[in-house]
């Protein structure tokens, strides 16, 4: 199928949703071009985890300034407008929407992998984790939206992945698979750049690498942001850590 094709999708075909790193609807391996607000419609709706949607509060977030009667009104027309892969993926009824069964949306398959992350003790070869696991923990959730209902999300997202990332780069460094420590490690900095433990986590998989001069020029790094946006020194604590290895 090509991009874009309005073509209903053949029985069987696996229709999926991407919400990590931008948006996607995708129909086996090939993409579908949507509008914007058709993209809206279908993201809210698997952002919402209780199943069914009721259809007034699809109509109030995504028009939210409009009067009921009209925002209604472009609800009922945005779910005209869908292109085939975008009616296969939505269940329509009369007070309500919900995501079709089988319609694959990559958050939640993220957000399982990060629950399972956390919860294991198993070491990270014994739970089949790596570097896959630390790119699927490493996407944005819809980058560049910026609506209320989506920062929400995402920030809730990010703080998830977060704690995942950092539970992994410790379980790396313990099994002295020291790469990937600093990938766990490197990506939860990035995520949240302030966030001191996940700093931490960095410095120590470089120490644990033996490489002690990266180490320095993460907390020096660490120290000049945290001057340049709060006044602040570097926590003491990632001193000590570099001074200790010293």
């Amino acid at each position: 199928m090509a991009c874009g094709d309005l073509r209903s999708p053949a029985p069987g075909t696996r229709v999926r949703l991407a919400l990590l790193g931008g948006f996607d609807l995708s129909v086996g391996d090939a993409s579908v071009a949507v509008s914007a607000g058709a993209e809206r419609l279908l993201a809210f709706v698997a952002l919402c985890c209780n199943g069914n949607v009721p259809r007034p509060l699809v109509a109030g977030t995504l028009w939210p300034d409009a009067a009921e009667r009209c925002a209604s009104a472009s609800l009922r027309s945005a779910l005209t407008r869908l292109p085939a892969a975008g009616r296969e993926a939505l269940e329509v009824g009369p007070t309500e929407l919900r995501l079709a069964d089988g319609v694959g949306v990559d958050l939640r398959e993220a957000r399982t992998l990060a629950h399972r992350v956390l919860a294991t003790e198993a070491a990270p070869a014994r739970a089949g984790l790596g570097l896959a696991a630390v790119d699927r923990l490493s996407a944005d959730l819809l980058p560049g939206w910026y609506e209320d209902w989506t920062l929400l999300r995402a920030d809730n997202w990010r703080r998830l992945r977060v704690h995942a990332l950092e539970a992994l780069a410790g379980a790396f460094v313990e099994a002295r698979r020291f790469p990937e420590a600093v990938a766990a490690a490197g990506a939860a900095v990035h995520a949240d750049p302030l966030r001191e433990s996940s700093q931490a986590w960095l410095v120590r998989a470089h120490l644990a690498e033996g490489n002690p001069g990266e180490a320095l020029e993460d907390v020096e790094r660490y120290e000049r942001r945290l001057r340049t946006e709060l006044g602040l020194p570097a926590p003491s604590r990632l001193w000590r850590l570099v001074a200790q290895s010293r």
